[in-house]
Order: structure tokens, then C-alpha cells, then sequence
């Protein structure tokens, strides 16, 4: 970031944006922004603009930990303080990187005094830095869950803790916290959604003129900074004494009896979960209030506080997009007295259905825009692009043996049959070129069992497989190969004890050196890079299941939702394999490709295995630690080209040599099978599953694991597919 920030008031457009950033400035109470939006379009140019509108606050000389000199902090750690004058400086932006640990956010102890000397060394961390602040996390959806839960924690109570083998540290941590996100690369968890005060939508604008000034002025500043800003100086003047009479003004704002019964309707209304949304809701009006310069909160305060408190708060499942139902909201508020005499909502630059800024349409704050920096928006709650839908879903029909059971690759009449079926050729239900039949919708989905890879990895942390991770049960010591974190006090007890004698130990005191510290192993669970290679050839449509078996992948990529994978969509029909989604962390992005896949077409079954070969092989180089797990759906048929069965089994025996982990989920049906699938998974070394044996209440898994054990342990071994090997023990 360049030392002179893109001024706020030079920000084309983003009035919901702007306004809800102003709002958490006027009251930090408010519970930051989350702000959402494709990529390009000034979410991190607005927020890091913020900063300067703050006013400047006094700090305790000094003080790491910018205590207030009128009131310090009794704890901190830098005390104890009298109260008196101290130095005034500007609030700070300090912005919290994607890859940091846990004691660069909350602050590290120095474990060798605190055992050697019984002194609380504390090296403070960005949560420290940020007190009275901003702090600012770009690509908050791509944070460690853990530190979005320290950081959460820390901004609702307004405190950090730092604990280490029994010492405790605690400092004061009150920021406006702003998290910024691209939806594509995945979705927060609805329970961190909650933990933001209010959620903005961002894309860029459409219109010409409004492209043409964002560009016009981002080269201006790009070319003077210092200039730039100098030309906007007035406006950010202004704009800063407004926040700071705003703040002033909202301890003598009114929450009404009326008012608060209108917030209370529209959250019931809505049927958000808990309290939080009310109380939200009722912080973010009283702001607005003090924003126009009312003691009284207004209907339309409640309207447009809803409008940035509850969108984000309506996601009721994974794949369910933000929104909220504007009509709804003007039903609830007018059935709960919103058409009485309201006063005027007041002057505003930043409201919300304010177009001119400062200066009129072409001054500052005039039409919104996208980046460079600026970025209109749609109104805000509108709804995003839906979701496939689970309900929407046509019945499996099981068929008996007809032509499309032949062997496959053989030069029998049964065989010329089955390619006829795959093509489409002389049935109603081909559609399109090559036979192509249009998009099905997706079965219910159902809670599947979990599927694992072997071994012992070192990938990001998530809920599938075992891993070394920095969160877990302790397994083992270690010396430590960077800053000691985990403290291991029995090893390094035992690591120390042998040398008191020569070091002169006097006392009771214990004499610790470096070399005696050791760190806690501790295995927890990682997540995985989940492939799905999918048939969706002709012979998976011809018998009417492609709707079970979009059901059942949807089923896994909720599964990979839930333990924190990424996940990419192979699917192979007609001649070729095609990657319909790369390697992301938005599994809603998967969902929505699985809707859309057509059918139709012969079965490169060798195509689509060699292209999940060579992403792996490009992901592997990317990300060496995110072990792969490969989840092939079909029925096993390989049809087209020479020798089509021999060329699939080559690509198999392919993946099982670089130690991909894979399953192959069955999907053939009828009373006659052909067991393709099994070999298949047998080329891969892998695991075949049948549709019914995923799910996870299925009891089809007690009779294929029977092998001579009693029930009993059956049932208990079938909680858990190892994908590479029989069923084993949760």
C-alpha cells in the first residue's frame, strides 16, 4: 500500500459500501462490515480509504497497547498507568495477512523467561496493534477457521487472551473490524456470517460513463498520490468532521418502543436464528439516526438497517445464496405502524439511495463504479445467481439388460447397440448435437459417510483426514523449528532436568536453556483436495439416473463443505474430458456446474481419468501439502476410439502409481451388472461404492464387510470409508 491511501470521498459510487463502512466508524458497536463482490471491484481500496476519516485518538506514551490515558486499561500488560495526558496519533489500519499464525494475531509469550525467570515476556500482536483501530482481513474466506474464531472472539468482547501451559495474558482489543471476500473462492460458515455486524454486495458497473471516471481517476492518483489526495483534501475534511459529530450526537439518539417492535417483527419475520440479528439491527438504526443528524430513529432507519444487518443472515444452508426479500421487509414494517409521520431522514452523501456526492454527479462521491477504485453494486439483499436446487429431482429407473450392458469395446451386436444409446441415436430423448440431452435436476441430497485418505498428512487444517496440525490431541514432542508456540512442559522438564547439577541450579527455581524447550505433535484432521471425474455420458441418461447421481454429488460436496476441502468437477461425454470447475474453495461454484452439466454422447472414460491426472499434477505443484482424494462416478463403461477398455486401465494403473487416493462410486443399475465399476476401482487401487452404500445410514455395508465377523463390530467398523483398503473403525 502506497503511503498516501486513495481518499473515501473519491470513490465512484459503492453508496451501500461507503455508508455501512461510515456506520461502524460513527459506532464500532455496530460489529464490522463483511464485504462481498467479485474480484476487481474496490473492496480493499475503500476499506483501507477508512482509516483516515477517523479521528486521531490520545494514547498512553509508550504503550504498546494504546491505552487511553483518561481511563488505562487496568490490565494491560504494559502497566499499570496513571491516568494523565498522553500523545495523540491517527487510528491505525493494520491489515491481518491470510497465512498468519495464531501468534502473530493474538501476540506470542516468551516461554523460556516465563519458566526460567517467572516474567511474562508478551510480544503483542495484530490484535494489539489494531486496538482503537481498524483491522482490516482481505480474503476473510480464506482464513484458518481457528483465527476467524480468535479474532471474532476478540472482537465481541472486546479483549484478547493469550494462554500458554498456565500463562495468561490479557489485553484490551476494541477495533472496527472489515473482512472482504470473493464468493467465487468460497463461502464463510453461517456461523461466522452471524459474527459480522452488517454485509455489503459489490460489483462493477455496468455503465460507460461510470467506468470511464473510475479509470479517468484512478490514473490521476496512480500518477500523484500526493496530489490527488491534496485535491480532495475539503471533502475528506468534512467528511471527517461529519463521523466525528455522529459520534457525538449517538448517545443522545432515541430507540423508540415503536422502533425497536419493528426491528423485532422484521427479524421474527425472517426467522433468523438467535438474538444477534436484533440487536444488530436496533445499533445500526440508532447509527443512522446520529448519521443525519436525528436524536429519533425512523422507519426508513429500520428499513435500511435490515436491508445491511439480515442478508447475510438468511443463508439457511450451504449452497443457499444471501438475500432478503425487499417487498417482504416494507409488508413487515407497514403491518407494524411504518406509515406514520416519520421526521425527514436528513442531508447525506453517503445514504443510501443517494447518486451525488460532494460537488454534484461529477464531483466526489458521484455515480458509483467499479474498481480503480470505485464499484457499483446491485440494491442491496438482491439475490445472487441460484443455487441448483435439491428438490428438484426425477426418480431413478431401474431397466433390465438391453444393448447398452454389452461388453464393452467388443465388436458385438450388443456392443454396436450400447454406442447407438450412447450417441442418442433414434430416441426421443436425445436433444442437441451428438445427441445431447438437456441438464436434469439434482436428487435430494443425503448425509454420506466420510471418505479418507491414508496415511498421515501436513495439509491445511479441515475435518477429513488425519494430519499434522497445530490444533489437535498432543501425540509427541518435538524441538521446536521456529517460534515455540505449543509448549510440551513434561518434555521439556525432562529435556532440562539431567543438567541442573552443572548448570548451578540454586534453589527452587528450574534452569531452562533453549535447547531444553520442546514443542507439542499434535494430529488433528486436514481437509483434502477433492476431485469428482463424472460420467455423463449417454449410457448414465439413458436410464433415467443422472438425477441420483447429481443427487449423490451434491451429497459429497456438502460433505466437502462441511470438512473444509476444495473441490474441482472433471466430467467426460462424447469425445473428450473437460474441467467444468478448477480446484476451488467455493463448493457453491461446484454445485452450480453439477446443475448445469448436460448429458449425452459415447464414454471417454480414459479421457476423463487422464485429465484428473494432469490437474492433480498441476495442484501437486501448487500446493504440495493438500493431499488429493479422486472420486470417480460411473458406471465403468468405456466406449469410442480404439481399444477404449485397455487405454482406461492404462490411465488408472496411471493415478495408482503417483498414489492418488480414490473411490469409484458404482452407478450402475438393473438386475443384471456387469461389475465394471469394481475393476475400475481395482486398476485405480481404490474403493468401489455403490449409490447406496454412501449414504451414511446404509445398511447394505453390513452384508459387504461380513467376512466372517459377528454384527456386532460390523456395525461399528462401517462408519468410515478408507478409500484405499476395506472399511475400518470411525
Amino acid at each position: 500500500m502506497t503511503a498516501t491511501p486513495y481518499p473515501f470521498t473519491a470513490l465512484v459510487g459503492m453508496a451501500d459500501l461507503r455508508l455501512a463502512l461510515l456506520l461502524n466508524a460513527v459506532s464500532p458497536a455496530v460489529g464490522g462490515v463483511l464485504v462481498r463482490g467479485e474480484k476487481g471491484t474496490a473492496k480493499s481500496t475503500a476499506v483501507r480509504a477508512l482509516a483516515a476519516l477517523l479521528p486521531g485518538i490520545d494514547v498512553v506514551a509508550d504503550c504498546r497497547f494504546s491505552c487511553d490515558p483518561a481511563a488505562p486499561d487496568p490490565g494491560c500488560p504494559d502497566g499499570p498507568h496513571e491516568p494523565g495526558s498522553g500523545t495523540v496519533r491517527p487510528a491505525r489500519m493494520v491489515e491481518l495477512p491470510v497465512g498468519a499464525s495464531e501468534d502473530r494475531l493474538v501476540g506470542a509469550l516468551d516461554i523460556e523467561r516465563a519458566l526460567s525467570d517467572g516474567v511474562k515476556a508478551f510480544e503483542p500482536g495484530l490484535l494489539a496493534d489494531a486496538h482503537r483501530g481498524v483491522l482490516y482481513v482481505d480474503e476473510v474466506n480464506l482464513l484458518h477457521d481457528h483465527l476467524i474464531d480468535l479474532l471474532l472472539d476478540a472482537a465481541a468482547m472486546g479483549a484478547s487472551y493469550v494462554e500458554r501451559e498456565g500463562v495468561s495474558v490479557r489485553h484490551a482489543a476494541r477495533f472496527l473490524l472489515v473482512g472482504t471476500m470473493n464468493p467465487e473462492e468460497g463461502e464463510l460458515r453461517p456461523q461466522l456470517l452471524d459474527r459480522f455486524g452488517l454485509t455489503v454486495e459489490v460489483a462493477a458497473s455496468r455503465d460507460t460513463d461510470e467506468r470511464v471516471e473510475v479509470v479517468r481517476r484512478r490514473l490521476a492518483y496512480d500518477e500523484d498520490p500526493a496530489g490527488f489526495a491534496a485535491r480532495w483534501a475539503d471533502e475528506e475534511g468534512t467528511l471527517r468532521e461529519r463521523v466525528a459529530a455522529a459520534r457525538a450526537l449517538l448517545r443522545q439518539v432515541r430507540l423508540s418502543d415503536g422502533a425497536l417492535r419493528q426491528i423485532a417483527a422484521v427479524c421474527a419475520a425472517f426467522e433468523v436464528d438467535g438474538m444477534r440479528a436484533d440487536i444488530v439491527t436496533a445499533r445500526t438504526a440508532t447509527a443512522l439516526a446520529a448519521w443525519a443528524g436525528r436524536t429519533e430513529v425512523t422507519t426508513e432507519d429500520v428499513r435500511q438497517a435490515a436491508l445491511l444487518s439480515l442478508p447475510h443472515r438468511r443463508r439457511r444452508a450451504p449452497f443457499d445464496a444471501p438475500g432478503l426479500d425487499e417487498d417482504k421487509l416494507d409488508e413487515v414494517l407497514r403491518e407494524t405502524g411504518g406509515g406514520d409521520d416519520e421526521p425527514d431522514p436528513g442531508p447525506g452523501p453517503e445514504g443510501r439511495d443517494e447518486q451525488d456526492g460532494p460537488g454534484g454527479p461529477d464531483g466526489p462521491g458521484g455515480p458509483g463504479g467499479p474498481d480503480g477504485p470505485g464499484g457499483g453494486q446491485p440494491p442491496q439483499g438482491a439475490p445472487e445467481q441460484s443455487p441448483p436446487s435439491a428438490g428438484s429431482s426425477v426418480p431413478e429407473q431401474r431397466t433390465g439388460p438391453d444393448g447398452s450392458n454389452g461388453p464393452e469395446g467388443s465388436n458385438s451386436s450388443d456392443s454396436q447397440v450400447s454406442d447407438a444409446t450412447d450417441e442418442g441415436v433414434g430416441g426421443a430423448a436425445a436433444g442437441g448435437p451428438g445427441g445431447e440431452r438437456a441438464a436434469v435436476g439434482a436428487a435430494e441430497p443425503f448425509r454420506t459417510r466420510r471418505l479418507d485418505v491414508p496415511g498421515l498428512g501436513e495439509g491445511a487444517a479441515g475435518r477429513r483426514s488425519r494430519a499434522r496440525t497445530a490444533h489437535g490431541r498432543t501425540t509427541g514432542a518435538r524441538r521446536p523449528r521456529s517460534t515455540l508456540s505449543k509448549l510440551h512442559l513434561s518434555a521439556t522438564i525432562r529435556a532440562a532436568a539431567p543438567h541442573q547439577r552443572s548448570r548451578g541450579r540454586q534453589g527452587p527455581g528450574l534452569v531452562v536453556r533453549r535447547d531444553d524447550l520442546r514443542e507439542a505433535v499434535r494430529e488433528g484432521r486436514e481437509g483434502n483436495l477433492v476431485l469428482f471425474v463424472v460420467d455423463a455420458s449417454g449410457s448414465m441418461a439413458a436410464r433415467k439416473r443422472m438425477s441420483a447421481v447429481k443427487g449423490a454429488v451434491l451429497s459429497l460436496l456438502l460433505d466437502a463443505y462441511q470438512r473444509r476441502d476444495k473441490v474441482g468437477l472433471i466430467t467426460f461425454r462424447g469425445a473428450e474430458a473437460a474441467l467444468a470447475l478448477p480446484p476451488t474453495s467455493s463448493v457453491d461454484a461446484g454445485a452450480a456446474r453439477l446443475e448445469k452439466l448436460p448429458t449425452g454422447g459415447r464414454t471417454p472414460l480414459a479421457a476423463g481419468l487422464l485429465k484428473a491426472h494432469e490437474v492433480l499434477r498441476i495442484e501437486r505443484l501448487r500446493d504440495p501439502s493438500r493431499r488429493p482424494l479422486l472420486v470417480v462416478v460411473t458406471d465403468g463403461r468405456a466406449t469410442g476410439g480404439p481399444d477404449p477398455v485397455a487405454r482406461a486401465g492404462r490411465a488408472a494403473r496411471l493415478l495408482a502409481d503417483d498414489g492418488v487416493a480414490s473411490v469409484v462410486v458404482d452407478c450402475e443399475a438393473g438386475p443384471v451388472r456387469l461389475g465394471l465399476a469394481g475393476a475400475l476401482a481395482h486398476e485405480l487401487r481404490g474403493t468401489p461404492v455403490t449409490l447406496d452404500e454412501l449414504r451414511a445410514d446404509s445398511m447394505t455395508a453390513l452384508v459387504r464387510d461380513a467376512r466372517g465377523t459377528n454384527t456386532a463390530r460390523t456395525v461399528r467398523e462401517t462408519r468410515t470409508v478408507s478409500v484405499r483398503g476395506t472399511w475400518r473403525a470411525a
